[in-house]
């Protein structure tokens, strides 16, 4: 069983792609306010408007005058802390801690967009001319500590590995502005040339059995598209609109030969190519009959490999952490409670479902239902493949606006079975965000 010690460590760098980009503006409390606040405050129920990212506020609540001030959304860093706590444990981990920096930089005409792990990182990078882009994107995921698949609720210590990727990618591409035309709303098309590395080896827990393939320059095409049309509140959650998006990836491993990962043979005359196709769509909009503070949110996520031709090394992966809301991050398939990468699956399509209920400016409540449905690699059986399963899961949670420009995100989740292979169980996710 790995030490708590080093799930934290693999966990610090490996959730740097689970930040929520964006925290919102400060609340400005002033005090006790004898006057009433402004005529365009002064509403009634049925007129509430939810104030929205970026925007000034002024509101009174709890006989005090408080005023958010507008926020430069073009410019933002933040660090994000917190954990998630399992019960049952999911494998061997009873708690997962979340570490990560974020930075995104818009000054035309060049755009940033950085999410920094030391061991894990991802960064783009772009400059425009008009509505044509030059591209650059970099990605690693290179852990010094070996990864552990899961499978009947315990680590399958045959699998260990050590084993990284990273690779560098350059492209163009258009860009239009859409509405409600803030700084994340766009259309994107964009092509990418890739050139990286692969490697992996063995460890003292990995079986005999297991064979792996050599270590290799890869090389290969990506197709990006995005499209965001989504208005946040304060909050930097959708309000309002729709956003959707794709990867498309055609990627090829230089060297490259057969590989057993425990059970049956991967040949690598199947696997040295491999063609991916994810997608996602959101969609955020009020509920008929009731106000704008009720939202109804869909988020759908799907994975295809056509050729069925992906191994342990190029597979989907299926992870936890906090929903994605921010433009860039809706790409991350999402399923609550989960470790981070916790599944490897060849095809799958993930649906969440969520109300929102709006109890204050600054605090929201989210009930929220998933289910996912897919091919997943089996790593319990001696016939190592890629079998079908299921799962549904709940979880309820709340967001909660700070002083000092910070949020508050808690998280309760309630899986059926797919996390713990037939088991039920619960996690606990609390994540703290500070834009400095």
């Amino acid at each position: 069983m790995r030490s708590f010690r080093l799930t934290l460590l693999t966990t610090l760098l490996l959730s740097a792609n689970m930040v929520v980009g964006g925290v919102p503006n400060s609340l400005a409390w002033q005090g006790a306010a004898s006057a009433p606040p402004p005529p365009e405050e002064r509403v009634s129920s049925d007129q509430y408007r939810t104030p929205l990212a970026g925007e000034t506020y002024r509101t009174t609540l709890f006989d005090r005058q408080i005023e958010v001030p507008p926020s430069d959304r073009d410019n933002v860093r933040a660090i994000s802390l917190g954990g998630t706590l399992y019960s049952p444990r999911v494998g061997s981990d009873i708690a997962t801690p979340i570490a990560a920096l974020y930075w995104k930089r818009h000054r035309e005409p060049d755009r940033l967009r950085a999410v920094i792990g030391l061991f894990v990182n991802e960064i783009d990078a772009s400059r425009n001319f008009g509505t044509w882009e030059l591209l650059g994107r970099w990605e690693n995921e290179t852990l010094p500590v070996p990864s552990t698949e899961i499978a009947n609720d315990n680590e399958v210590k045959g699998s260990s590995l050590l084993w990284g990727t990273f690779s560098g990618f350059v492209g163009a591409g258009v860009r239009y502005p859409v509405a409600p035309f803030q700084v994340d709303n766009d259309f994107r098309l964009q092509f990418f040339f890739q050139g990286g590395y692969l490697y992996s080896q063995p460890t003292g827990d990995t079986a005999p059995t297991v064979k792996l393939p050599p270590d290799t320059p890869l090389y290969g095409l990506k197709l990006r598209g995005r499209y965001d049309g989504m208005q946040r509140n304060l909050m930097e959650l959708p309000h309002r609109g729709i956003s959707w998006g794709f990867d498309l990836d055609m990627v090829r491993r230089s060297r490259w030969g057969d590989a057993n990962y425990g059970g049956n043979l991967f040949r690598g005359s199947d696997t040295r190519d491999y063609l991916k196709l994810a997608g996602y769509l959101y969609a955020a909009s009020g509920i008929p009959g009731m106000s704008e503070r009720n939202r109804f949110i869909v988020a759908v996520h799907g994975g295809l490999a056509p050729d069925h031709d992906l191994d342990r090394f190029s597979a989907f992966r299926i992870g936890g952490g906090p929903f994605p809301n921010e433009a860039d991050d809706m790409h991350r398939p999402y399923y609550p409670g989960a470790l981070y990468n916790q599944f490897p699956a060849s095809d799958f399509i993930l649906a969440n479902f969520e109300y929102r209920r709006e109890l204050l400016f600054f605090l929201y409540l989210h009930l929220r239902g998933t289910i996912i449905f897919g091919k997943r690699m089996d790593f319990h059986s001696q016939a190592l493949s890629f079998r079908r399963d299921r799962g549904e899961a709940f979880s309820s949670g709340i967001t909660c606006g700070l002083p000092g420009n910070s949020q508050l995100y808690l998280e309760y989740g309630y899986d059926q079975e797919v996390l713990r292979d037939g088991r039920s169980g619960s996690s606990f996710l609390l994540l703290w965000s500070k834009e400095f």
